[in-house]
């Protein structure tokens, strides 16, 4: 089969690998219909080398049909459409029975103290072959896959991969309260997404980028937009516009991708240019993340607010403004997306033929596999207004 796969940080490459196999009674074969490109692997594309091998296959956001299935698989069968979470769980550990599948016990990463695995996400979480492939092998089968109904297009129901239930939570997370307001920083899927949501559940969204493209799509769906190219002070702007407090709750879409931050830009840099085993102990060890948008988020949320972290932060030593988070008694919720938590949540919103949301029309572009490498590029470069590709094998 044809397969992404990591060659190293800007390769990537689509190569002839053999198709998987039936390993565990737990698993399932999917053929792959729709695969997304993630901002999460963008991480992998130039910062988290040293965690993952030549050859690895990428991709945790896809969605195809079941070709076979495990003894130990009953809820899906041959011929089912589903739609595949990103994180690999089991659904009965002590984690898993609490709804906290992102910590499940039997695929959490000990070696690296870490949660639960991953689909086509490095050693830190697994190692395990990922989804931008024409064929998929899904461990934990018997709990994972989500069944979607035939007839609409995949575009309606791949988000429910990762997109999807990562805002939702980013929202439950922010604690909203009803009729408040947030700001989100960062429009890339997860920050155009998340305020959609906000806005859907009633909330003054206020959402900062510096992208054109991104700013022009957030405000086609009715969102107030801060460009950051045209304040000095995007937390001053923001309490401008909020009688002087600033917004009652953070949604940090950014992590450790921020923009205007020399030192974590030469850090990813610099852990780029190691020999894995010096670049992985940085990474683990140092402070290696680009700041500024947690560091504008702390400064923008109201006192006695919530920031809530999506965006993915990876250095171990970074430092924050512990005074003044104290100070303003800010509260922090954060963590990977339990994807399967929230689905009951979100299926309603994607069966109305109104599409709330805006899923029908979410991704930018759609490419064939083989153009995969092309679109990692204008993804991480943020060319010819690309805010999420698709991949069709």
């Amino acid at each position: 089969m044809k397969a992404l796969t990591w060659h190293g940080n800007h390769d990537v490459r689509v190569d002839n690998v053999p198709d998987p196999k039936i390993q565990e009674p737990t698993d399932a074969i999917v053929r792959i219909t729709s695969t997304a490109i993630c901002g999460s692997d963008l991480h992998l594309y130039e910062v988290l080398g040293p965690f993952i091998d030549p050859g690895d296959i990428l991709g945790h956001e896809p969605m195809g049909i079941v070709e076979e299935v495990g003894s130990g698989v009953s809820h899906i069968m041959p011929g089912d459409r589903v739609v595949i979470p990103f994180n690999v769980v089991c659904g009965h550990c002590w984690m898993c029975s609490r709804q906290l599948f992102a910590h499940c016990e039997t695929t959490q990463n000990h070696e690296y103290g870490l949660g639960a695995s991953f689909l086509g996400y490095t050693k830190l979480y697994g190692q395990i072959p990922g989804g931008q492939a024409e064929l998929l092998r899904v461990p934990q089968a018997h709990f994972g896959p989500i069944k979607v109904p035939e007839g609409p297009p995949d575009d309606r129901f791949l988000y429910l991969s990762d997109v999807l239930p990562t805002s939702w939570q980013a929202v439950e997370y922010a604690d909203i309260p009803e009729g408040g307001s947030v700001t989100v920083f960062g429009l890339g899927p997860i920050g155009q997404m998340s305020s959609r949501i906000a806005k859907h559940r009633g909330a003054r969204v206020i959402a900062v980028d510096l992208v054109p493209e991104r700013l022009r799509l957030a405000e086609q769906h009715g969102i107030e937009i801060v460009n950051l190219e045209g304040v000095e002070d995007v937390a001053e702007t923001v309490r401008e516009m909020t009688d002087g407090r600033g917004t009652d709750s953070v949604i940090d879409a950014v992590g450790m991708e921020a923009h205007g931050s020399p030192i974590g830009k030469m850090a990813h840099r610099i852990a780029g240019m190691l020999p894995d085993s010096v670049a992985a102990s940085m990474i683990e060890n140092a402070g290696t993340d680009r700041l500024s948008a947690l560091v504008a988020s702390i400064e923008t949320v109201r006192r006695a607010g919530t920031i809530s972290i999506s965006g993915v932060y990876g250095g171990t030593a970074t430092p924050m403004n512990l005074l003044q988070l104290f100070d303003k008694g800010v509260v922090i919720k954060q963590g990977q997306a339990h994807v399967k938590r929230w689905i009951d949540d979100i299926m309603p919103l994607l069966t109305e033929d109104s599409d709330p949301l805006g899923v029908d029309d979410f991704a930018t572009h759609k490419l064939p596999l083989d153009q995969a490498p092309h679109g990692y590029e204008i993804f991480q470069k943020k060319q010819d207004g690309a805010i999420k590709v698709v991949l069709r094998p």
